[in-house]
């Protein structure tokens, strides 16, 4: 909330400041929606009066001398009760705060000023937006550097898509078409859906493996188990108290060898046969069926322990001990789940297992190092936009729900700067596409008039607001319910 609400208020804000600096009248400047009434509101009056600014006058009417009388006319500053955006009422412009125009036209009014002002003031949003999230990025490269795990230390693990192409688990990625590769991040799988030639380490020489150069992003990041992913070993980092792990006597140190029977190779595999389990768990009908389905044959390799013959109790339910323990200190356990599928131990961490790198940046170092991170995240989000209109893609948009996911469960500054400036990319991108009702919209008639000489009539503009109302209504519709089934387990 903290996060949009700031990126809604200087958005509006840019549409502000150049009606103003164009002396265009702006009646209101909401933050969030006000339907039917409003938190609270205020008049600049104090504004005025604190800074002794000249007051704002329009002619409103003629007196009986038929002189034109003169009133104060300020901006109504508010706080709607529905947090869905903002918005800047601008005098004498059709949009979502006015679907009307007088037939009387005034200087102080949007639709008699030049093109190029009205173009400025529509654009002026999305500027500040942009702009904003330049600025963010320049400034956590200044306070906290850039910090990650070089790929060319990272041994990866492949699922058969991928190595039918010719990866192989233990693969190091050098580069993608000659370009080198930076981090572990939507950027390393976007490389490599474009590329022809991938460069890899493997068994202390350098291989190359050819792909088709179009693989589909989506599904590389959406497959189960992913396109690639870094290898994590199968080895307990530790073990919650009071968890089934630690009721099994499982403890740190101990590699996990296999579950129900299968082999168990590294903690990718592991989480993929949990996976396989909450499928199972999905269509269980009955709470036996459920039962069946948490409890689980698990195989682990530790030091030698004093152990129980017999039964313990898990959740309420008594469950049978099997325990063998050979010379190697392998040990086999029946354990019960957590409803959710939760064993109750942490895997080692990436950054555990591998030194993270950390760039720093001076001040004047951090400006063209942010404005190119922002520009490559634009390039990276505008060439993602492709997928939105496959089936996946329709099933992958987020309302609400996926922006909160964004953010970590703690409060962390540093990820809290990044995810902001993300979002200012993603609502600058999103108001400049030439859909009515937007900002694009109203910028992409402004293009017609200024290359044909005419205005769209009132009546069309109307009419193309409406629609692109209706537009915005569906995809925040679709986005919404995709949160919401995502959350009821039907995606």
């Amino acid at each position: 909330m903290l996060a949009i609400s700031l990126l809604v208020l200087l958005h509006e804000l840019g549409h502000f400041t150049f009606a103003k600096l164009f002396k265009v009248r702006v009646t209101r400047f909401y933050l969030f929606f006000n339907p039917q009434f409003h938190i609270m509101s205020t008049y600049d009056t104090w504004v005025r009066r604190l800074f002794k600014l000249k007051p704002e006058v329009v002619p409103t009417k003629k007196d009986d001398e038929g002189k034109e009388r003169k009133e104060y006319v300020g901006t109504e500053y508010g706080l709607g009760w529905l947090p869905l955006g903002g918005y800047c009422a601008i005098d004498g412009m059709i949009d979502e705060t006015n679907q009307k125009l007088s037939e009387e036209t005034h200087p102080w009014e949007f639709r008699t000023k030049p093109v190029w002002q009205r173009l400025l003031i529509m654009i002026g949003g999305v500027l500040v937006n942009f702009l904003l999230a330049l600025f963010i990025y320049s400034m956590i490269l200044f306070y906290w550097g850039d910090t990650y795990i070089p790929v060319g230390e990272i041994n990866m693990k492949f699922n058969e898509e991928a190595k039918s192409y010719g990866f192989r688990d233990g693969d190091v990625l050098v580069a993608a078409d000659g370009k080198l590769f930076k981090d572990f991040s939507a950027d390393l799988y976007r490389m490599i859906s474009e590329a022809h030639d991938v460069e890899v380490f493997r068994n202390g020489k350098h291989e190359h493996v050819s792909l088709p150069g179009d693989l589909n992003l989506l599904n590389m990041l959406k497959s189960e188990p992913r396109f690639v992913e870094p290898f994590l070993p199968a080895k307990i980092d530790s073990v919650l108290p009071g968890s089934p792990a630690a009721k099994i006597g499982l403890e740190a140190g101990d590699k996990i060898l296999s579950l129900n029977g299968r082999p168990i190779d590294s903690h990718n595999t592991f989480l993929f046969e949990m996976g396989r389990l909450g499928d199972q768990l999905a269509v269980a009908k009955t709470h036996e069926d459920s039962m069946k389905v948490r409890t689980v044959t698990l195989t682990f390799k530790g030091t030698q322990r004093d152990t129980l013959q017999g039964t313990h109790t898990v959740n309420g339910t008594e469950v049978p001990t099997q325990v063998a323990v050979a010379n190697s200190g392998v040990i086999t356990k029946q354990v019960v789940l957590t409803e959710d599928l939760k064993l109750g131990f942490m895997a080692p961490a990436l950054a555990s297992l591998y030194k993270p790198y950390t760039r720093e940046y001076g001040f004047f170092e951090s400006i063209p190092a942010g404005i190119k991170y922002g520009w490559n995240v634009l390039a990276g989000y505008v060439d993602d936009m492709k997928y939105v209109f496959s089936a996946e893609g329709a099933k992958s948009l987020g309302g609400f729900g996926a922006i909160g996911s964004l953010f970590p469960p703690m409060w962390d500054w540093y990820m809290f700067w990044k995810m902001t400036a993300f979002l200012s990319i993603i609502l600058a991108f999103m108001n400049i596409l030439p859909i009515p009702a937007l900002d694009g919209g109203h910028v992409l008639f402004l293009m017609y008039e200024a290359i044909t000489r005419r205005k769209p009539s009132e009546q069309f503009m109307i009419r193309a607001e409406y629609v692109g109302f209706g537009i915005l209504i569906l995809l925040m519709v679709v986005a919404n319910l995709n949160d919401i089934l995502r959350w009821l387990g039907y995606m």
